[in-house]
């Protein structure tokens, strides 16, 4: 056991080990995705690697590597506007003052945001969405130099603009600031209005050499080191001797996309996210990689997979949202596109056991299984893994990292 860092530890849901030494964290967390996939395929389950972990500080743990930082308005005593987290399982809100997974500086502006909203007396949500403020998201570059925030919220209310007006006047103003318009129930996170209130439209992010212009609505890894990890996984199971026929599905703002087409590989890119897409053609001039081998494609991975089960590809990258693929998703990858070499990068152990027997039953093997530890301190687990079609199976790919490790540390300038 160890002692939490953090004063919020058990009340709020945002953590659930930071009583765990990490090395602890790392080993439960494989043993869960092994139990999930034994009790998933039985004797035919594949070893799992030990996690790929996050580098750790003078303290031990890893901290402040939530780059993409959300917090929660609510109503404290005698109907004061707090902001904070959700508690576990419960839509309850723990006001807080420190959050040490998130960046520092996407904790400064959080506060002092907060603190003009609380002295203009603006009403949080609440429950009913009778009041104004609902959520904050703050992201930030890695190395703190860029930061853009959404402040999410019922209604446009003439309550906010001189609060906002006086942060946007402070040091901790971000580079770029915008209006999120959610006034309907449900657990969606924003609505379907932005404006851009002050800066810059987008904020640029560094992964594994390429650049990456970020909008505020588009989905990015909150995790950068991270994503570090897992698109270098992902370049490393697309052979390079040739160009390779990819289709790249539920493919943002071109995370794997840039770096595949800079090495030569024809992409073919479905997301459903227009801004995402635009994102993404922005990516692709940004680091001056040609756009006459990338194909991107503005629809639902399910309309898209009826469109190009005709075609023919050397390998689909899947990387879906934490429920998962549909069925219809795994139907035209693995059932009808049938590509020699699939890469899943998956959020959700429970649901990515769920989907693997019918993809071993579409005629494919599991190459390797590499868990990467995203999110520190909690239950979350990112895998990646490979499958190859038998009757094309390759040899199992040897796993990157040594066991157990954190990632190195950088050094400090």
């Amino acid at each position: 056991m160890a002692s939490p860092l953090c004063r919020h530890f058990g009340p709020c849901g945002g953590c659930d080990w930071q009583d765990r030494l990490y090395a602890e964290q790392l080993l439960h967390k494989r043993a869960r995705l092994a139990e999930l996939l034994d009790l998933s395929l039985g004797s035919g389950a594949p070893a799992v690697q030990p996690l790929i972990g996050m580098r750790v500080d003078e303290t031990g743990w890893p901290w402040r590597f939530r780059h993409k930082a959300s917090f929660v308005f609510g109503q404290g005593p005698g109907g004061r506007t707090t902001l904070g987290h959700y508690t576990a399982r419960s839509h309850d809100v723990v006001a807080i003052v420190e959050c040490p997974v998130h960046a520092d500086r996407a904790n400064r502006l959080a506060f002092a945001l907060h603190d003009h909203l609380m002295r203009a007396r603006v009403p949080a949500a609440g429950p009913s969405l009778s009041g104004v403020l609902r959520h904050l998201i703050v992201r930030t570059t890695r190395d703190g130099r860029e930061v853009g925030a959404m402040l999410v919220v019922t209604r446009n209310e003439k309550l906010l603009r001189k609060p906002v007006k006086a942060f946007l006047a402070t040091e901790e103003a971000p580079d770029g600031f915008y209006l999120n318009i959610h006034d309907r129930p449900g657990p969606h996170l924003l609505g379907r209005e932005t404006m851009r209130l002050s800066g810059r439209s987008h904020v640029k992010e560094t992964v594994n050499g390429f650049s990456y212009l970020l909008s505020p609505t588009a989905f990015f890894q909150t995790n950068v080191d991270a994503a570090d990890v897992i698109v270098r996984l992902v370049l490393e199971a697309v052979p390079e001797a040739e160009p390779q026929r990819i289709l790249d599905l539920y493919s943002g703002s071109g995370l794997f996309t840039v770096p595949l087409a800079a090495r030569g590989h024809h992409v073919t890119a479905v997301e459903e996210n227009r801004q995402a897409i635009e994102d993404a053609e922005a990516n692709l001039r940004l680091n001056r990689v040609s756009d006459k081998d990338v194909r991107l494609q503005a629809a639902r991975v399910e309309e898209a997979l009826y469109r190009l089960a005709r075609e023919k590809f050397d390998t689909v990258i899947l990387d879906p949202p934490r429920q998962g693929c549909p069925p219809a998703v795994i139907e035209g990858v693995f059932h009808r596109i049938k590509a020699p070499r699939v890469v899943y990068v998956s959020c959700n152990p429970e649901a990515l056991a769920a989907e693997v027997p019918s993809i071993l039953g579409a005629g494919y093997a599991i190459d390797a299984v590499q868990p990467v530890d995203m999110f520190p301190h909690t239950t979350h687990i990112e895998t990646v893994v490979t499958f190859s079609r038998q009757s094309s199976r390759r040899r199992p790919a040897s796993a990157p990292g040594r066991p157990d490790s954190p990632m190195p540390r950088r050094r400090r300038r």
